[in-house]
């Protein structure tokens, strides 16, 4: 998509950062911020969501949408989940360490706390929060980040309750997992100071250092999640949802550029054609005897095929719009949300078991001409009415340009529709949580990645690679926290971004080992309990069976730290085994040697020790 010129198209984007914060508890009881299985759930219950109308009387159109589609929503409660993510008990206050965080954030971005922070409810009705609504609170506004093509403002930095974990559709609706509810989140929003693809990423990879150097987010897959705003001049404001990964975000950019774009000519295509949307239309008729099996599994469960005809369109709802993605692909979106599967459209017919015969059965049944284009839908009677109507109305906006909407992000780098963006109408006061007053003053400055790359350097003497492996990390306040009680800083840094990487290659299930666990082998390693080289040995054993704790798992594998006489008595045995090599080769045998001395020992000796009395027994022989 580089043909396009950015600047002649007017490229405004801004992005709004989801991080959650490593804290002990949620945001507003007491249980624990960690993830369950949906299999340890011990109860579960479900709910019907609808939307309430604010303040002033008003209903967020983005609400109302989501409620016309009839879900059950079905939820997993756990031992590690209370009634207030049940919606069964009031939330208690705003975690005060939660609050401590989202002010370390706000001073790294040069932002200005509020005087008082106001808990507020904004209405969601897709199932996610039990309530209805998601609890937000604005903590700082008024920051700025620094880019290579100019700075970005941020405006607003809140402090917010995460939403329930989808766990799978079923018939009826959507299950949901309670173990994510209420874990704290930070929004970050920029201001629409953004204008190229390449700036969104860099700015994106600002604000992910700058969260990562507080020490206190989450690390992993789904715990950041970027939102891009974008619009182009003649296009709309775009609002598009879930970006998991920093390095889609410019991609994301570019092909939302391409598809407002390519929907403004479209636009512009139609108006000359005096293109129009006509009535929807039965042409069940048409399809009696279809051998599509998509149209006849329909027929044949008492459903009906639904037209509308499309005057002016013929050869623009097959248009790519976006990679793999046609206007065609828009207007099924809006039928899929609906609960049809999609539609069919006389741009890509006849397919699918269509005839042309049938075609033409239809551009006659419709009234249509050859410059017009059809599309249908063929499901349950309520469903395809349902389902037409909606892709009709996706097809008179395509008349208009670009629709403001809120959109999915795809792996593949396009996007999806969702629903309307959201309005003020969804945001009203949360009466059950008392305000709070943020005190910056207590609040110490974190220090930045960047600083602590060259920190390590200077004070433990890291080499810049490893230095920077460390502080970017997942295991940097880890890291930090050892070396404090006097761990060795280069056995600290090569274990936790070496070693683990090393056995997690090996297939040794590392994502059991815990932050206790580790704290156990390091201890047994600075005591002279345990050799640096035992160190993947009882990291392995620990990982496969975690309920141990390190000095149970090392006596059990026999890697206690052996004595010198244990050493030797070894390092002789293999020299002994091996004398006719030594005698010939002299130290020319040390380096093979070595390596059976230390697989004799077993991760049980240090292999400076192993070296020396091996040099020993060598020269004795030699």
């Amino acid at each position: 998509m580089s043909e396009y010129d950015y600047d002649e198209l007017g490229l405004v984007a801004g992005l709004e950062i989801h991080q959650q914060l490593d804290t002990a508890t949620k945001l507003f009881c007491q249980c624990p911020t960690e993830l369950r299985e949906p299999e340890a759930s011990t109860r579960r219950f479900t709910r019907y969501l609808h939307p309430t109308r604010s303040e002033l009387g008003e209903i967020d159109q983005a609400a109302l949408e989501e409620s016309r589609v009839d879900r059950e929503f079905e939820y997993l409660a756990y031992d590690t989940t209370c009634l207030v993510e049940e919606d069964d008990e009031p939330p208690h206050e705003l975690d005060d360490e939660a609050l401590e965080t989202a002010l370390e954030i706000a001073q790294l971005m040069d932002m200005h706390p509020v005087d008082q922070a106001n808990v507020m409810r904004k209405i969601v009705v897709d199932g996610s929060n039990t309530t209805g609504f998601q609890r937000s609170t604005l903590i700082a506004t008024g920051g700025a980040i620094e880019t290579s093509e100019g700075e970005v403002g941020i405006e607003d930095l809140l402090l917010e309750e995460e939403s329930a974990q989808r766990v799978e559709e079923t018939d009826d609706g959507v299950r949901y997992s309670l173990d994510r509810l209420g874990i704290p989140l930070v929004e970050i929003g920029t201001s629409p100071d953004i204008s190229t693809p390449e700036q969104a990423l860099e700015a994106a990879e600002r604000i992910g250092m700058l969260l990562r150097s507080t020490g206190k987010v989450k690390r992993g897959l789904g715990t950041i999640r970027q939102d891009v705003n974008v619009s182009i001049a003649e296009g709309a404001r775009v609002e598009i949802k879930g970006v998991q990964s920093l390095d889609d975000i410019d991609d994301i950019v570019r092909n939302e550029v391409a598809r407002q774009a390519e929907l403004v000519e479209i636009r512009d295509e139609l108006a000359e054609r005096e293109a129009s949307v006509g009535e929807v239309q039965d042409v069940t008729d048409v399809f009696e005897a279809t051998d599509s099996g998509v149209i006849a599994g329909a027929l044949n469960s008492g459903g009906s095929v639904t037209a509308v005809p499309l005057y002016g369109f013929d050869g623009v709802v097959g248009r790519e719009i976006a990679p793999d993605r046609r206007l065609g692909t828009e207007l099924s979106d809006h039928a899929k949300r609906h609960g049809a599967g999609g539609i069919f459209h006389t741009d890509e017919l006849p397919a699918y078991g269509v005839t042309e015969g049938e075609v033409a059965d239809l551009r006659d049944a419709v009234g249509v001409g050859p410059e017009d284009a059809v599309a249908i839908v063929a499901a349950d009677t309520d469903v395809a009415e349902a389902a037409i109507d909606a892709a009709a109305e996706r097809a008179a906006t395509a008349l208009e340009g670009v629709p403001e909407e809120t959109r999915g992000a795809n792996d593949d780098g396009t996007t999806r529709y969702l629903r309307p963006l959201p309005g003020a109408a969804r945001m009203y006061p949360e009466t059950d949580v008392p305000p709070v007053e943020p005190d910056p003053s207590e609040v110490p400055e974190p220090e930045l990645l960047t600083e602590k790359v060259e920190r390590y350097q200077d004070e433990h003497d890291l080499g810049a690679g490893l230095a920077e492996q460390v502080a970017y990390g997942k295991y940097m306040p880890l890291f930090e926290d050892v070396v404090a009680d006097g761990i060795d800083p280069t056995l600290a840094a090569s274990t936790l971004e070496s070693t683990l990487t090393e056995l997690r290659r090996d297939d040794v299930p590392v994502e059991h080992l815990t932050r206790e666990h580790l704290e156990g082998v390091f201890a047994m390693a600075e005591a002279g309990d345990l050799p640096n080289e035992g160190v993947p040995d009882l990291l392995t054993a620990l990982a496969e069976e975690p309920d141990r704790s390190a000095e149970e798992a090392a006596d059990e594998a026999g890697l206690g730290g052996a004595d010198e006489a244990e050493v030797r008595e070894a390092v002789v045995e293999v020299v002994e085994r091996n004398e006719a090599q030594v005698e010939e080769e002299g130290m020319q045998a040390f380096s093979g040697l070595m390596g059976e001395c230390m697989g004799a020992l077993r991760g049980k000796a240090d292999g400076d020790l192993v070296s020396e009395l091996l040099r020993e027994e060598i020269q004795k022989r030699a």
